[in-house]
């Protein structure tokens, strides 16, 4: 039986952990993230992937830093065959690596060498691709760089956000991990090298990519509002507040208005002009200290606010 020692921790992560135990690999342990504090009330809460462990009764480790502690001793102590990283979201020291007597793999949620990093799945939506899918690498130091084992590609339709990107990844990475363990156990697979001209990086969302620029046309507003839902969410300043923006609709209309201005308001629905001369209906907003509502809900305490042609966006 092929050992183990699997290291994740979002819901991203977890099918996959299921789907090796459920096909009788030997999970030996699991590394992952400390236990976090989450929501209002600040509740500390095991990640997904301590979850499953801990309802298969593996063993958990959790440091929070990898590199140089007593876990990472004890996983080499352990003398796993394979090492399955998935997001697990730490750099893994060499020495670890090299502990795997098969290998260190990667489940990474991109098309690599396109998106190396962090927010493979963020950046694929915010910059208009029309696809993405799972690479399973070998790990090497150097970030996301390792030559390729498997890859599979998925659409990303207009309806899609991160979210649901995440989950239908999970399943094809899950998918995709468990028809190649099988043929790389067995030496049969031969490993691609990455293209280097062809790498792209999709590093930790900075705060400041947090916020939509008008000035972008109506489809590269929706596809940033979408990439960053469900978290932690596109604002803009609108009416002088900031807005969080959860749902938009790039309108097929061309407008004359500037960007940022009402180009139309009615109970139920407003437009707001975008680049390029097209506009947004916006569908769903959190005003800064309020729940999230619906434009129709927000439009009934706006009174005379959001004539056509006023500047509502601000920078």
């Amino acid at each position: 039986m092929t050992s183990i020692v699997f290291m994740g921790t979002p819901q991203f992560s977890a099918p996959i952990l299921t789907s090796l135990i459920e096909q009788n690999y030997d999970v030996l342990a699991v590394v992952t993230q400390p236990d976090r504090k989450v929501g209002r009330k600040h509740v500390l809460t095991a990640s997904p992937v301590k979850q499953v462990a801990v309802a298969h009764d593996i063993l958990v480790l959790q440091p929070e830093k990898i590199g140089g502690s007593p876990e990472m001793q004890k996983v080499i102590d352990l003398q796993p065959d394979l090492i399955v990283t998935a997001a697990f979201g730490q750099f893994l020291p060499t020495k670890l690596l090299k502990a795997a007597k098969i290998g260190a793999i990667n489940v990474h949620g991109s098309l690599l060498p396109k998106y190396r990093g962090g927010a493979p799945v963020q950046y694929s939506i915010i910059n208009g691709e029309k696809e993405t899918g799972i690479t399973i690498i070998y790990m090497v130091k150097k970030m996301d760089a390792g030559d390729m084992l498997a890859q599979q590609a998925i659409p990303i339709t207009a309806k899609d956000d991160t979210g649901t990107m995440f989950e239908k990844l999970s399943v094809v990475g899950r998918d995709l991990l468990l028809a190649t363990l099988p043929k790389l156990i067995a030496g049969e697979l031969k490993a691609t090298p990455q293209d280097d001209a062809q790498v792209t990086f999709s590093p930790t969302i900075k705060p400041e990519e947090e916020q939509l620029d008008f000035d972008q046309t109506a489809t590269q507003l929706d596809d940033q509002v979408r990439g960053l839902r469900p978290a932690p969410i596109a604002y803009a300043i609108l009416d002088g507040k900031r807005t969080k923006f959860w749902d938009v609709t790039p309108l097929d209309e061309v407008v004359t208005q500037a960007p940022g201005q009402v180009v139309r308001k009615t109970k139920h629905e407003l437009v707001l002009a975008a680049g390029q001369q097209t506009a947004i209906a916006v569908n769903t907003i959190q005003p800064a200290g309020k729940p999230k509502m619906t434009i129709t809900d927000f439009l009934n305490g706006a009174a005379d606010k959001f004539q056509t042609g006023e500047q509502v966006i601000t920078k």
